[in-house]
């Protein structure tokens, strides 16, 4: 009870404070403000840029190193399993230090992927290059950063704008990846990437303040209700889960897309054995998704997010979801996956934005790194374990069982959603 009422003290210190200090002229006026969150976009940007880079280039060195698919399969898990590993330990990371300590790690961390990767003449160097991965979470520093300098209200908005940034990313960063390979060398991607690393630090260090937060969070940040100052801590993301709604929005997040993403892991198996694509069309196929992906983060959440409620647009993106998935049950073609796809990139991208804006809002602001890293490792998970479960579906079952599983799983968080009074009240705004 005591653990109850500091954390609820906690959260009205937050919200009584915050609203109120973010409209005033504090330490960073609103120009300044608007300056910041601009330049995470272009690291969040460039960062994704070069990682899609190498997820091109990647299989080829491996291949010319003498890893067969086996072998590859246990590389990307690798990565998975780290990246699963760090987001939860980079927010408390960011809690802890600012937002600016963690981008610059991000940053540094990617500097030193792209350094060894470059340097992958063997087998043990290649999979070395993956360790990084742990502290290479470049979306979540970015989203601390925009979590810190808006105002609830704006929240939505603003991360939804990421999404911009990451159809920027898969665009450029396939294109990028397939024309310096082909022409320069597989080894090129690698040492570009290295470069652009080393100025999106350059670009943190000297462009993001060393404090993000507003002087009342900062204050609240202090009289913290965290008990472990350790960056891992199981009781921690308990307790994190006990605040009003949390549990609720989490769970529609790890769910409502989990089939989805064990769709987008087999893509690459699916678009060659069942719509018959070559690499090339493939290609354009993923080009399509960032253009998809650009115009509904950059263009429509902002402006749904303004006129509808978050509980209602959480909803809305349960119940396309599940649309999406009797289309994909009944699809044959890439037409029909095309036209499947513009509910599906808008679908995907409203639950992403939604459940991260509800989560952040929903815990004191000393917290909210913390967060955004456990948000961070929902997708790692689904790579992680998406292979082999994926692997299955497919084999046994068809492309049809993702979109069955996908339309069971998300009509039953609807009527969840209907029927469930989450406390979004209580949370905080």
């Amino acid at each position: 009870t005591m653990n109850k009422k500091t954390s609820s003290r906690g959260e009205e210190e937050a919200s009584g404070t915050r609203n109120e200090t973010l409209g005033e002229s504090s330490c960073l006026g609103e120009a300044k403000r608007g300056q910041v969150i601009r330049v995470a976009y272009v690291i969040a940007a460039l960062d994704l840029t070069f990682l899609f880079m190498q997820i091109g280039v990647i299989p080829y060195i491996a291949k010319s190193l003498g890893l067969d698919s086996v072998g590859f399969g246990y590389l990307q898990t690798i990565f998975g399993v780290l990246q699963l590993m760090g987001g939860y330990i980079f927010g408390r990371f960011a809690d802890q230090f600012g937002a600016r300590t963690a981008l610059v790690l991000s940053c540094v961390s990617g500097s030193i992927f792209f350094l060894l990767m470059s340097l992958s003449t063997s087998i043990p160097i290649l999979f070395l290059s993956r360790l990084p991965g742990v502290f290479m979470h470049g979306i979540p520093g970015a989203q601390k950063v925009i979590t810190d300098m808006t105002s609830p209200s704006q929240r939505a908005d603003a991360l939804g704008k990421l999404g911009f940034c990451f159809g920027v990313g898969i665009i450029a960063g396939s294109a990028l990846g397939g024309v310096l390979s082909t022409k320069f060398g597989i080894y090129v991607p690698a040492y570009v990437g290295l470069v652009g690393s080393i100025i999106n630090t350059l670009i943190a260090i000297i462009f993001i303040p060393s404090q993000t937060k507003p002087e009342s969070d900062q204050h609240v940040a202090e009289h913290s209700t965290s008990q472990s100052g350790s960056l891992f801590s199981i009781s921690e993301i308990l307790r994190l889960m006990k605040f009003p709604g949390v549990k609720e929005v989490f769970i529609v997040k790890v769910f409502a897309g989990f089939p989805i993403g064990l769709f987008m892991i087999m893509f690459s198996i699916i678009s060659m054995d069942f719509f018959g694509l070559e690499a090339v069309q493939s290609g354009y196929l993923m080009s399509y998704f960032g253009i998809l992906q650009m115009v509904v983060q950059g263009l429509v959440i902002g402006k749904l997010s303004s006129h509808c409620t978050e509980m209602t647009l959480l909803r809305l993106s349960v119940f396309v979801f599940a649309g999406v998935g009797l289309g994909m049950a009944l699809m044959r073609t890439v037409w029909e996956y095309c036209i499947i796809s513009v509910p599906l990139v808008f679908a995907f991208s409203l639950l992403a934005t939604i459940t991260d804006s509800l989560l952040t809002k929903a815990v004191p602001s000393s917290d909210t790194g913390a967060m955004l890293g456990i948000c961070a490792s929902v997708q790692p998970l689904t790579r992680t374990v998406g292979p082999t479960i994926g692997g299955i579906l497919y084999k046994q079952f068809g492309v049809s069982s993702f979109g069955c599983l996908q339309l069971m799983i998300n009509l039953g968080l609807f009527v969840y959603l209907l029927k469930s009074k989450i406390p979004l009240g209580k949370m905080k705004s």
